[in-house]
């Protein structure tokens, strides 16, 4: 299994220092990788009293590309991933702009998680329609890896259209691994279906739930043992607690896991140094 961590994207500030020395840490402790979640917008709650998102004007995110982009330059080992990247409150084409020029910026070290989302406000500011949100980012997937394989292509889908065009510079690979989030029955059917792995969030039925990602994929004529899955640690949880938390992933076949130190009640952004380095001490016994 590899590891890493969650940037504290509402707590980290905005003291660029200190966001590199989160990244640089993570990545001298041996962490494979830097999930970092993703919103443009925040919306005002004294419009709203009945708001029941979890995320409002007040919460703070940097991003992604943009955070991404920086912290390349400062990292040569950690793989960067936007967890999840709302992909269709965005322009297809763009986001396969900036995914490429990152990949080649980092030396192939982006993996792109993506999802639909839960709030309207984001979607109304940038101009996107939020009811055919899971319909169309399939075809956004779909343009994503024809963009990034190709110099140039001519696409006609029922949203997008590209008349022999293309990206320059394309990803190192031509490809970029794009990871589902999401637990919807037909976010789950689009897992098995399409995409290369999952950041499910953890609850009773997970097994359940991972055993239907693997009946789609079968069903879809893939591997299943190709598709990757990603879990969540509690880096304030005891040493014993987080074994416990890796057996239970490892035995539900994640491949990945990061430690979370959002939401912890943490008093400073040097405090979420502190718990990542505490949190690798708690995972000797698993990373070496």
């Amino acid at each position: 299994m590899k590891f890493g961590v969650v940037f504290p994207q509402t707590e980290i500030g905005t003291d660029p220092d200190t966001i590199v020395h989160f990244a640089t840490t993570a990545e001298e402790l041996g962490f494979n990788h830097l999930v970092a979640y993703d919103h443009v917008l925040g919306a005002s709650t004294a419009s709203r009293p009945d708001w029941q998102g979890p995320y409002t004007s007040q919460h703070m995110f940097h991003e992604v590309f943009v955070l991404f982009s920086y912290l390349a330059g400062f990292t040569r080992t950690l793989e960067l991933v936007p967890g999840i990247v709302i992909l269709p409150q965005r322009q297809t084409a763009l986001v396969a702009k900036q995914a490429a020029s990152l990949d080649v910026l980092s030396k192939g070290r982006l993996r792109l998680g993506v999802g639909i989302g839960w709030n309207p406000v984001e979607y109304e500011a940038l101009g996107e329609n939020f009811k055919n949100r899971g319909s169309r980012s399939e075809e956004q997937i779909d343009l994503l890896r024809k963009l990034w394989a190709n110099e140039t292509i001519t696409y006609n889908g029922r949203w997008h259209t590209v008349t022999d065009a293309g990206l320059n510079p394309l990803p190192p690979k031509r490809a970029i691994p794009i990871w589902l989030g999401g637990m919807a029955p037909q976010v789950i059917e689009r897992v098995g279906r399409l995409a290369d792995g999952w950041f499910p969030f953890d609850n009773p039925n997970l097994e359940n739930q991972i055993a239907q990602v693997k009946a789609h994929a079968r069903a879809a004529g893939r591997d299943p043992a190709a598709i990757g899955i990603e879990g969540r640690l509690l880096v304030s949880d005891t040493a014993e607690k987080i074994r416990e938390g890796i057996a239970r992933l490892e035995a539900l076949g994640a491949t990945h896991a990061s430690g979370v130190t959002m939401n912890a009640n943490l008093p400073s952004p040097q405090a979420h140094i502190d718990a990542i380095r505490r949190f690798r001490d708690k995972l000797a016994p698993f990373m070496g």
